[in-house]
């Protein structure tokens, strides 16, 4: 049995907030403002030698015309149906709501442990004002805390973890990340939804609906990596509130911690501008890169469409042109498998380590029929190359005037790396050392 804990609510209680503190870490975006958050968001806590999972839920909210509400619902009460104990949090600065009323009938209903989290309790002033939440009938103690300052929270999780008998969550940190990025609305949440096969992540329309970078756990097809869905990237002139900018910084961060991104491409627009900057971000990074043009379905395609297409984007992307391009479908899940084996793949070459012996050999060969072109009269030679112990593919070819090796000549010693072995999707460097 797992071990789980949802922090549920009506909107801006502070659970967000809770949950950041839980999992040491500023995961998810707090704001003041209501409705932040949408999908479920999940991390890792620890607490008195058990080690369980959090879930972060938006503001449930009754009877509301809202597209983003009604979703968010939608969410909550799967996290409540997947979790072992559920922290029911209310706002004692506040005070009671009938938003909190009708949330607690539906609570009263389950037959799981929920605990009443008082939140915002910081005097002793509103330490008496949060006993009124002994109205709403629940059986357990209330717990007053402070999610910012982080008062009250060590009772709450030594009842939490009472209920918590083995540790079975297992550990995803050396699993492969692989981010799926991209701009707005390209179909990020919907090729995770239809991967996994459940609607895990909210999917609109509506440019800009995720918000938290959001991982999934995949196991499914004989598969163990961890699927990272992100905000959408915009460029910085069109991000205009705060709650955005941070979802962009999220994404950004996920590349910086990922080892291989699938960047989709939306198939009707084609590459455009911000795309090809992503795609370069993820170059800079060093990750891992394979593109998924998604909605090919909605293209009117000839026996020629694929290959012109695939021509064009190579041709943006140059000169690192060494990259997988497949083309799928989210709604229809045409090739969404491929795009798996594709990345799972560019995650092995990134892994690879060459000997050095073979290096040599290959290389020197390559060199010395192909020489550095001379300068000012002066002649290159190298005479010995290493792959450095680096995460991501560097090369370091030794030799007595490094200053004088310029960038072409770096990339034709790249080409014939990528010729003699596979680093397709994996950007790889070159340095030059004085012997």
């Amino acid at each position: 049995m797992s071990n789980i804990v949802a922090i549920v609510g009506r909107p801006n209680v502070g659970k967000s907030t809770l949950f950041n503190r839980l999992i040491g870490s500023r995961k998810a975006i707090v704001n003041e403002e209501s409705g932040v958050t949408r999908d479920r968001n999940y991390g890792k806590s620890y607490w008195n030698g058990k080690e369980f999972s959090v879930i972060d839920t938006g503001g449930y909210v009754c009877n509301s015309d809202d597209i983003f509400e009604e979703e968010i619902n939608k969410q909550v009460l799967l996290a409540i149906d997947e979790a072992d104990v559920i922290l029911f949090m209310v706002d004692a600065e506040i005070g009671l709501t009938d938003l909190d009323q009708n949330f607690a009938r539906l609570l009263r209903n389950i037959d799981k442990p929920v605990y009443l989290v008082a939140n915002k309790v910081d005097n002793t002033e509103r330490l008496y004002d949060a006993q009124e939440f002994y109205r709403l009938g629940f059986k357990e103690e209330l717990f007053c805390i402070s999610s910012v300052s982080g008062s009250g929270t060590g009772d709450l999780l030594d009842q939490v973890v009472s209920h918590f008998k083995e540790n079975t969550i297992e550990d995803t940190e050396h699993l492969p990340h692989i981010a799926i990025v991209g701009r707005p609305n390209v179909g990020k949440s919907s090729t995770i939804n239809a991967l996994i096969g459940k609607e895990r992540n909210i999917v609109t329309d509506i440019a800009g609906t995720t918000r938290d970078t959001l991982n999934t756990h995949y196991t499914q097809f004989g598969y163990d990596f961890i699927l990272v869905d992100t905000a959408g990237v915009r460029k910085k002139a069109k991000v205009n509130e705060d709650v955005e900018f941070y979802s962009v910084m999220r994404s950004i961060r996920a590349i910086e911690d990922s080892d291989v991104c699938m960047l989709l491409l939306d198939a009707t627009r084609g590459m455009e501008a911000q795309d090809l900057n992503i795609f370069h971000l993820i170059e800079r990074n060093r990750k891992g890169i394979v593109i998924v043009v998604n909605k090919w379905d909605l293209v009117e395609k000839n026996n020629k469409t694929m290959i012109e297409y695939e021509k064009e984007l190579r041709n943006k992307i140059a000169p690192f042109k060494d990259v997988d391009i497949i083309f799928a479908s989210a709604l229809t899940k045409q090739r969404l498998l491929k795009t798996l084996e594709a990345a799972l793949r560019v995650f092995e070459n990134r892994q690879q380590k060459l000997k050095t012996s073979e290096l040599n050999r290959v290389m020197l060969e390559s060199i010395e029929d192909y020489p550095p072109p001379s300068l000012k009269g002066k002649f290159v030679k190298i005479k010995y190359v290493t792959q450095l112990p680096t995460h991501a593919p560097s090369f370091a070819f030794y030799c007595n005037l490094p200053q004088y090796v310029k960038e072409p000549y770096k990339r034709f010693l790249e080409n014939k790396i990528r010729e003699n072995w596979n680093f397709t999707g994996v950007p790889i460097q070159i340095f030059m050392r004085k012997k």
